[in-house]
């Protein structure tokens, strides 16, 4: 690979955020799954539920029909007043307080941060969760320099992170708001990690896939434009 290669790979994981270019992990488009009825979705909602909690530790102690409720509402604008990009801590606290049921009496106590802990064990990050006192990018890079790369999370306490962003932004960042931004940061390298596989799964199953695919892919596209556009192209690949 000569140096300019290297250049535009570089720029293309800056752009996507992806290590490499790689077969989609998600359920195929245009599968079946879109015509499930409703227990047959609960049922495929449950199964990639119990893949993640396998395959990560999971810091919400919600059952997996909680869990599952979390996830349709997140795909679900009318649940809680938010969809995907616009959820916020207010959304989290209205969905907690329908989350309570006669099937599912101990879920009587689960509050707003039960809520928002389950989202980020299940990668269900929003463009509000991202925003904050600094530019996302420069949040990120605060608490990816002390990440720890054989387990994932942040080495760094969150007092040292919150005087860290204090020091940013120029404005007092409290130790909550430095530990939601911490576990946001973490929940999207997480899905990263595995290329976005669990979010597409279930937008998939609770959303248009194919218009959800097309817009990522153009967001996707347009940001590597961006970076590529002052670029000289003319490399062999």
């Amino acid at each position: 690979m000569d140096e300019k290669t290297a250049e535009l790979r570089d720029l293309f994981v800056e752009a996507t955020g992806e290590d490499a270019v790689t077969e989609s992990q998600s359920t195929p488009r245009g599968s079946l799954e879109r015509d499930l009825d409703d227990e047959a979705v609960d049922d495929r909602l449950d199964e990639l539920i119990e893949t993640m909690r396998e395959r990560d530790d999971f810091s919400s102690s919600l059952s997996t029909p909680a869990l599952r409720r979390v996830v349709r509402a997140f795909f679900d604008p009318d649940a809680a007043g938010a969809d995907s990009e616009t959820w916020s801590a207010a959304a989290d606290a209205a969905l907690a307080s329908s989350l309570p049921s006669e099937s599912e009496p101990e879920a009587a106590a689960i509050d707003a941060e039960d809520v928002f802990r389950a989202r980020m064990d299940l990668h269900l990050v929003s463009d509000a969760d991202r925003e904050g006192p600094i530019p996302y990018e420069t949040l990120r890079r605060h608490v990816l320099d002390a990440v720890d790369d054989d387990v994932g999370s942040s080495a760094v306490d969150n007092e040292t992170l919150a005087a860290e962003l204090s020091e940013a932004a120029d404005a007092d960042v409290a130790l909550e708001t430095a530990r939601r931004y911490r576990r946001v940061v973490e929940s999207d390298i997480a899905s990263r990690r595995v290329n976005h596989r669990f979010r597409d799964a279930f937008a998939d199953l609770l959303t248009d896939a194919d218009l959800s695919t097309r817009l990522a892919e153009d967001a996707r596209r347009d940001g590597l434009r961006e970076a590529t556009e002052d670029i000289e192209t003319d490399v062999s690949l």
